[in-house]
């Protein structure tokens, strides 16, 4: 493990963007967990601070010690096909203006959460750090993926010439309790519940889904990357990204028989194989987080998936099974 000294946030006053969202709350209940009074965590609502523009980036970022960046546009491979503009746009913008206002704001650490879409199309499995440069990020969603891989470079050239404490961590697919599960923007796990969910609601003997089912992902469950920035926020200081993962890859056909099963649908399968099926493959290496900060996925897959279709479930309809 790299040396560094060990940052102690209970003293600190630490700005949470995306903080009221899927990931950032968890971050947030974190926190908490660390012994981090409540009145020192500021979470900026989007609907009150518009991170797009410079003067709100230069607001929020006053009298803040640590900065823990989480607030993005983000959707699944049918968003990301009708929107790489608005992708592109804001999440680069709202990254690069954050980052150089704190800086600015004498701001003593950065944490920059990327994405695995940053990831070239076709990468050796499972994905290490050191490939992110080696080709072109996966078309369905390389604007977003691109927006986000430059606040890498900016973080690393930050370092380099101000000395300024921004780190970058990379994430995979996450899913939990929570999630979005909204058709036009969620990711797969939440989109196939939402699917399944209504198919056996409205009595239907089959679903549609995109693709071919042969491409593979790799999932955490939210809690386990909320410890992992929480984690890194106080252990990690060096240039590097970092990849936060579980270290797992599964095909979209068994996610799909795993989630019909928990959810009791027997209906039948039909795949749209003239929808994309995205990146072929997706699993990272997370030897890095395990070295640098000992970040270690605990929740086992089917338990993190049982756990999230039941919150659905319970949140949309008690009689459902």
């Amino acid at each position: 493990m790299t040396v560094n000294s060990m940052l102690d946030l209970k003293d600190k006053k630490i700005l949470v963007t995306g903080g009221a969202g899927f990931l950032g709350s968890y971050v947030v209940d974190v926190l908490k967990k660390r012994g981090v009074p409540e009145k020192a965590i500021t979470v900026p609502r989007s609907g009150k601070f518009d991170l797009r523009d410079m003067f709100v980036c230069k607001k929020v970022v006053q009298g803040q010690d640590v900065i823990i960046h989480l607030a993005a546009k983000v959707g699944g491979i049918g968003f990301n096909r009708e929107h790489p503009g608005q992708l592109f746009y804001d999440n680069a913008i709202m990254g690069i203006q954050l980052m150089e206002a704190a800086r600015q704001a004498g701001v003593k650490k950065f944490v920059q959460v990327g994405t695995i879409c940053s990831y070239p199309r076709i990468t050796p499995v499972p994905f290490k750090e050191e490939d992110l440069w080696n080709g072109y990020p996966e078309e369905t969603n390389a604007p977003y993926g691109l927006a986000k891989k430059m606040l890498l470079v900016q973080a690393q050239a930050y370092r380099q010439e101000y000395g300024f404490n921004a780190i970058y961590l990379l994430p995979v697919n996450l899913y939990g309790p929570g999630d979005n599960f909204d058709p036009q923007s969620s990711h797969v796990i939440p989109a196939l519940i939402k699917k399944v969910y209504d198919a056996k609601k409205e009595g239907k003997k089959s679903v549609e889904i995109w693709g071919t089912g042969k491409a593979s992902r790799e999932f955490l469950y939210v809690e386990d990357a909320a410890e992992a920035i929480v984690l890194a926020t106080e252990k990690y200081d060096e240039s590097e990204p970092v990849n936060i993962g579980a270290g797992f890859e599964i095909t979209i056909g068994k996610l799909v028989e795993k989630v019909c099963k928990f959810m009791g649908f027997d209906g039948e399968i039909r795949w749209n194989r003239l929808k994309p099926d995205g990146q072929p493959r997706r699993m990272l290496d997370v030897n890095r987080a395990k070295h640098e900060f000992g970040s270690i996925a605990k929740v086992d897959f089917d338990k993190g998936l049982q756990q999230t279709i039941k919150w659905y479930i319970e949140k949309h309809d008690k009689q459902y099974i």
